[in-house]
């Protein structure tokens, strides 16, 4: 059932066998998971059932470097189905060699391998509604013989892979009968968690402090808690958590809060195919369930290896939007009618600079394609706006049939990539507020050098065209995206060493008998891949573990 906690007395605990913080993906995949199996679940949800400005007001905090990082506010949504309200829809698992430890990249590895998660894969892609399981060309397409560059055969890059886009799936909209019609499952919306409360040994939650807008407290009392408010928020509740341990919960070595990542991203250089517009595939193409895919070029783990490089993919993408000669009215008509333009787009837009001539080039694109500029706003209205299964982006054939690439890259954990509790702002509920002091390293921009070179040799190795860059565009690249979007990785990272790890391989938080964190926060390493897809099949795997615990915690008591 859904309830408000504004609602409820609080002259009671409010008791249950799992407590989940944060109603997003992750708490609601593990809700739904342990409810079926007949535990008694409580999710708690700090915001409501829709967008409220006073709630969402409380992400607020300090970026260090606003260039680098978004305002901490954005990117999240603090209400029932949290990030998955807004977000794009993205699906891609992880790669075997992202659990690696790789010499080359600084504290990478984790205590558990692709493996260890690969069973829970299947079921959260289907929680997803990302259709079948199969990530490949050839499972997804069998038969086809479409080639995404005429004529390349790359020894550094593979074609083979794709990425499925959910519709993109609002959890609270597609989960909510199921929570609500389920008996041994409550979820409290506007239930702000204020405190984890230890017991006397600090080893163990004792209960959690929870306020409401309307002034109710209340008291959660469980056998087993799971943080799974966001790799922010959930730095947030554990930092200030200090009334047993004065460094906050599971973090007696600093590391709470540090190791953050994102993903590193932006769209670079130039290629040519060596034939006309129909050498290049770079369109979306729908598979079963009507699922949206997209091909993909994926950095080989051999040429990973070799090169010393993070992992990395790319799309064919139009050159950049402020240059006229990509001969597009659609392109031309985004750059003139910029202020229409999201504006964490338009910002990095703004960047680039537009001569007279090239403005009078953008007006005579557009006048030249209005028929095209006709048919892109008809497509979007209908297959995007208005679809169930939305069309997941913009994707323009340049008539110039020239290409950039848009790359989405592995980040390098950092020690000194941190999020922290800010020593002067407080909310209105008198938590401390966030400050972030987001960081990249030489080895993020070796890996795009690396990884651009490399396809540059494939591309002129194939005879299918050239590919051209500047070396002074990789990390003007990097700062120009800086944190790419609302990927919050790294915080509470996994690790068998307290003293550069947040929870264990079980997802515990070390030190802490009964709690544990879901989500992006406890990744070690950051992949190509965006977070979703991993962080519900890592929730999963938590839900079964815990599933397990409790039951032999009961067969104990009862014998």
């Amino acid at each position: 059932m859904i309830l408000e906690a504004r609602e409820l007395s609080g002259s009671q605990p409010v008791r249950a066998d799992v407590c989940l913080v944060g109603a997003g993906a992750v708490g609601i995949a593990i809700a739904l998971q342990l409810s079926d199996a007949g535990f008694d679940v409580l999710l708690l949800e700090a915001g409501g059932l829709k967008h409220e400005a006073s709630a969402q007001s409380l992400y607020r905090g300090t970026v260090l470097d606003p260039a680098l990082h978004n305002p901490l506010e954005a990117h999240r949504a603090r209400r029932f189905g949290g990030t998955t309200t807004i977000w794009g829809g993205r699906l891609v698992p992880y790669d075997p060699i992202d659990f690696e430890s790789r010499d080359w990249i600084a504290e990478s590895g984790w205590p558990i391998g692709f493996d260890d998660v690969a069973p829970f894969y299947p079921q959260a892609n289907q929680l997803c509604d990302g259709g079948q399981f199969d990530y490949s060309v050839a499972g997804t397409f069998p038969g086809s013989e479409r080639e995404m560059i005429r004529g390349f055969h790359g020894e550094a890059f593979s074609t083979d892979t794709i990425e499925r886009f959910s519709m993109p799936t609002n959890f609270a909209d597609r989960y909510r009968d199921r929570l609500a019609a389920a008996k041994n499952l409550r979820v409290l919306l506007h239930a702000s968690v204020m405190e984890i409360q230890l017991d006397d040994s600090g080893q163990t939650v004792a209960s959690l402090d929870v306020r409401t807008d309307a002034g109710t407290r209340l008291q959660v009392v469980a056998k087993e808690f799971v943080l799974g408010a966001g790799g922010l928020e959930t730095v947030r509740l554990m930092l200030a958590s200090n009334a047993v341990h004065k460094n906050g919960i599971g973090n007696e070595h600093d590391v709470v809060g540090r190791y953050y990542m994102a993903h590193l991203a932006g769209t670079i250089g130039t290629f040519a195919p060596s034939t006309g517009p129909g050498a290049v595939w770079n369109q979306y193409e729908i598979a079963d369930g009507q699922v949206y895919c997209r091909r993909r070029l994926a950095l080989r783990p051999e040429a990973q290896r070799k090169s010393r490089s993070g992992n990395f993919i790319a799309r064919l993408h139009h050159t950049r939007i402020s240059d006229p000669s990509h001969g597009s009215g659609v392109l031309s008509a985004f750059r003139l009618g910029r202020v229409a333009i999201p504006e964490r787009f338009r910002t990095r837009l703004q960047e680039d600079v537009s001569s007279w001539g090239d403005l009078a080039h953008h007006v005579g694109n557009v006048i030249r394609d209005i028929p095209a500029i006709v048919g892109f706003a008809s497509h979007m209205l209908f297959k995007r706006r208005l679809a169930a299964r939305k069309y997941p982006s913009v994707v323009i054939r340049p008539r110039s049939n020239r290409y950039s690439l848009d790359f989405h890259a592995e980040q390098e954990p950092n020690r000194e990539s941190q999020v922290r509790l800010s020593a002067t702002e407080r909310d209105e509920f008198g938590m401390p507020r966030l400050e972030v002091d987001w960081r990249y390293t030489r080895q993020d921009v070796a890996t795009i050098a690396n990884s651009v070179a490399l396809f540059a040799e494939d591309v002129a190795k194939s005879g299918c065209g050239s590919y051209r860059f500047e070396p002074d565009e990789v990390e003007q690249e990097i700062r120009r995206y800086g944190a790419y979007g609302g990927h919050h990785l790294g915080t509470t990272r996994m690790g068998s060493d307290p003293r550069t790890s947040v929870v264990d391989a079980d997802c515990r938080v070390h030190g802490v008998k009964n709690l544990y964190v879901a989500g992006g926060s406890v990744f070690a390493t950051s992949s190509q891949a965006n977070p979703t897809l991993t962080a519900v099949a890592l929730a999963l795997r938590l839900g079964t573990h815990l599933q397990g615990r409790i039951e032999r915690g009961s067969e104990i008591a009862a014998g």
